[in-house]
């Protein structure tokens, strides 16, 4: 059987798996649609937590990033993985014994103010639809390489195919959804791994085979054989980094408390039936992420490793078949700058304008190939990062199934987070302004009918932002974490550990982090992007990590405004105490 037809059958059958589950568990109720109905056993939520966390980013990109950037990229692996833990040991068993469905609930309730969930929602709605846009476009590539459609129309798939299952599950329908989807991204992902080792170092494990020698009988290890041929071609040396001390704390900082933040996260943990079980859950959902975060530096080593063996010095005429895939789809591209009709890979652009390694997505792949070729460099390959995971079976040559099921894997990474993120801005609208602000006597049927409505929606806007992806998504990819990081996260955690926080600092400190992460990172990657070099950076932190400054202000203005302003009422003092207090938390009901 061809490599296609068994794409086409990996992939209808994970469709079909996604759809079944969610006619099987459609939700009846708001509770079954907001929190799965409070009942998803704590190993169950692990591994649906893990599936909605490691989106197209981790699945696709970051391998890539690690490839291509090496020592540099470790600050995605401390920074996420960090965050989780934080969110695990912080937020999650307070925010569930709080008992309510969503974070602006909890921010409306806590603050005892409807201005302050409005912008709880605000903050919410932008970081989601900021990392909905990237899920989507990956979608489109992901079906654009392996199904042979255009990208435009593997969107439209991939809307339908999450309409289905997040419109008429909810989630409940995405709980159990996500879990067989951590079991298709998982498995894609592990076992290339698996076959790289193996040919590379002859070790079947690819966190040890990063630390092994290479079978090639040169003796060197793994690392030492890629810092020696990346140096031969003009690169730095891959175990090296180029970022400031400063820069790289306050981007792995950022990332923490921007994971900590990120409201698709956290509403995970509304549904187990108790506090405790939040904890166990968090547990269980670590130890999944970390099945893929462990092989993601073998995966990027191995890759880079055999890119250059297999592209650079080769003659075009005899480019193998996987470069003539991936360029049909301008994710990859030669530019004959010496015209002798051979790849020559080389440090510096191949291109004008070609993106930096901050620019993830494939938007800025696509948006740099209408540019010409950079003469004064003698690179003359353009790729982009974001095809290394996507690729890698293809380049080790591994059998055609391996293909297939990297392609479903790729499909079900996006798939999962997309979903979690349609149920977040849904769940805003209809519970948060609907129901608890603008129409509280609205009935069950009616928020359950406005949260469907308000899925497809955003489903409508998600699919127009990875058609038409605006110029910048490839630029704001480190955006939802330091606005989440400046706006949500402080809120959260002034909520639950300080009883003096009252309305006013907290809308105060939530407004002055999101305005200023904005207005930093818009500056630096919109307005003038030609500044945007370490001596124009405020204390030497790049935009990607400036939500760390922005979340000090937001404690800052906070703290300062809540002192000059009157104390929050008894009741929401004696409300902070019941989240905190350790007796009864494992109590099923809300404060």
């Amino acid at each position: 059987m061809d490599t296609q037809t068994l794409i086409y059958i990996f992939v209808g059958l994970s469709f079909a798996l996604y759809i079944g589950i969610a006619i099987w568990s459609r939700a009846g109720s708001t509770k079954e649609f907001y929190v799965a109905g409070g009942g998803v056993n704590p190993v169950v939520n692990g591994m649906a937590t893990a599936a909605d966390w490691m989106s197209a980013a981790s699945f696709i990109s970051m391998a890539g990033l690690i490839a291509f950037l090496g020592y540099d990229a470790s600050v995605y692996l401390m920074g996420w993985t960090g965050g989780y833990v934080l969110l695990a040991l912080l937020l999650a068993p307070y925010l569930r014994k709080f008992g309510q469905f969503t974070v602006p609930d909890f921010i409306g309730t806590r603050y005892y103010s409807k201005a302050a969930r409005v912008v709880a929602v605000i903050c919410l709605i932008f970081i989601s639809f900021t990392y909905i846009a990237g899920q989507m476009r990956g979608v489109g590539i992901v079906f654009s390489r392996f199904l042979d459609v255009p990208i435009t129309l593997g969107v439209i798939i991939g809307m339908a195919i999450v309409f289905v299952y997040a419109v008429l599950g909810g989630m409940k329908g995405i709980t159990y959804t996500q879990v067989a989807q951590y079991c298709v991204l998982i498995f894609a992902y592990m076992v290339p791994a698996f076959f790289l080792s193996f040919m590379i170092t002859g070790n079947p494990i690819p966190q040890i085979g990063l630390g092994s020698t290479v079978n090639d009988g040169s003796g060197l290890y793994v690392l030492q054989k890629l810092n020696l041929v990346l140096t031969d071609l003009g690169f730095g040396q891959y175990t090296d980094g180029s970022k400031s001390m400063i820069d790289v704390f306050c981007i792995t900082l950022a990332l923490m408390v921007g994971t900590a933040g990120l409201p698709h996260v956290i509403v995970r943990f509304f549904t187990v039936p108790k506090a405790s079980d939040a904890r166990k859950s968090a547990g269980w959902a670590l130890v999944f992420i970390a099945l893929l975060y462990t092989t993601a530096p073998a995966v990027g080593a191995f890759a880079r490793l055999n890119f250059i063996d297999t592209v650079n010095e080769t003659s075009y005429s005899e480019a193998p078949g996987w470069f003539k895939n991936w360029e049909r789809n301008d994710l990859i591209a030669f530019y004959d700058k010496n015209e002798d009709g051979v790849m020559q890979y080389r440090s510096g652009d191949s291109i004008i304008g070609a993106p930096s390694y901050a620019e993830t997505t494939a938007a800025a792949g696509q948006r740099a190939l209408n540019n010409e070729p950079d003469m004064t460099s003698e690179n003359e390959v353009y790729v982009d990062r974001d095809i290394m995971v996507l690729a890698n079976p293809e380049i080790g040559n591994l059998p055609g199934w391996v293909i297939a099921l990297v392609a479903a894997g790729g499909l079900a990474a996006a798939l999962s987070t997309a979903a979690g993120l349609l149920l977040v801005i849904s769940s805003s609208v209809s519970h948060d302004l609907l129901k608890s602000t603008f129409k509280p006597n609205i009935s069950e049927k009616g928020e359950l009918r406005a949260a469907r409505i308000a899925a497809t929606a955003a489903i409508v806007v998600a699919g127009y932002l990875g058609i038409y992806p605006p110029g910048w998504v490839a630029q704001v990819v480190a955006f939802a974490f330091g606005l989440a990081a400046a706006s949500l996260f402080p809120a959260i955690f002034m909520g639950i550990f300080s009883k003096s926080m009252n309305k006013e600092g907290a809308i105060a400190g939530m407004v002055t982090g999101l305005a200023f992460t904005f207005g930093y990172i818009f500056y630096f990657k919109l307005a003038n992007p030609a500044a945007n070099v370490a001596e124009n950076w405020l204390f030497g932190v790049s935009p990607e990590g400036i939500g760390v400054v922005g979340m000090v202000l937001n404690f800052a203005v906070a703290i300062a405004v809540s002192k000059v302003t009157a104390s929050p009422p008894m009741e929401i003092r004696k409300l902070v105490d019941s989240i905190r207090v350790p007796r009864g938390a494992g109590d099923a009901h809300a404060h």
